[in-house]
């Protein structure tokens, strides 16, 4: 069997913490390196923490190596102050981990997004994540997965009033949509990261997974 590493950029956010959670139980990985600003603390031979500043990536570049690399980053308009900001962590930040981690030899990416996600939307937060996809799909790695989620919902650490009031708002119409808008509904973040594994597995070349497509893989 094969036995490969996963670099995991965002393992405390909704997606990323049930990422590690089920990379645990892939004996594929027999490695999973977390890039954090501080921290954690598993208690695991397989995890490897690594405390980096974000900022200035280029001073950790030697570390950023591993077969499968896994973003799940991403902050609100509140938490960053600015359009700038949140671009920065949205957009640019994915894009030069992906950059760095390509140069010392990752062959595959997984990459959550957002639903609607568009370089030419009017709304800056869909616009910055079309941005991010258009950058990172044209890296030259052996397989590229964009996810783009629907509501994500899950025990999220981070308490977010407005996703609260949509994640019961969705559980009374979710079930309306079908069809072409069953990706509107909303999805757990575990299934995400299920599906994210899946992809780097069993998949190659560059695709975008709109949310009923991950919800399907995740399952």
């Amino acid at each position: 069997m094969e036995h490969k590493s996963a670099l995991i950029f965002g393992s405390t956010g909704l997606v990323g913490s049930y990422l590690v959670e089920e990379l645990l139980k892939d004996p594929v990985y027999s490695t999973i390196k977390l890039f954090v600003r501080k921290r954690i603390g598993y208690n695991n031979s397989r995890i490897e923490e690594f405390i980096i500043d974000f900022q200035n990536l280029d001073k950790h570049k030697e570390l950023i190596q591993g077969s499968d690399v896994y973003i799940c980053l991403g902050t609100t308009i509140k938490k960053a102050g600015s359009v700038e900001n949140m671009d920065r962590v949205d957009h640019l930040l994915p894009m030069s981990i992906a950059k760095i981690a390509l140069s010392n030899g990752s062959k595959k990416l997984a990459v959550v997004s957002s639903i609607g996600a568009s370089k030419n939307s009017r709304n800056y937060y869909l616009s910055i994540k079309g941005k991010m996809e258009e950058d990172i799909l044209s890296l030259d790695y052996q397989a590229i997965a964009i996810l783009r989620p629907s509501l994500l919902v899950g025990n999220r650490k981070e308490k977010r009033v407005s996703e609260t009031i949509s994640k019961y708002m969705m559980k009374a119409i979710g079930p309306l949509f079908f069809g072409k808008m069953r990706k509107y509904r909303a999805i757990q973040g575990k299934t995400v990261a299920r599906a994210m594994i899946k992809i780097l597995n069993e998949k190659s070349g560059k695709a975008i997974f709109e949310s009923d497509m991950v919800q399907e893989l995740g399952m």
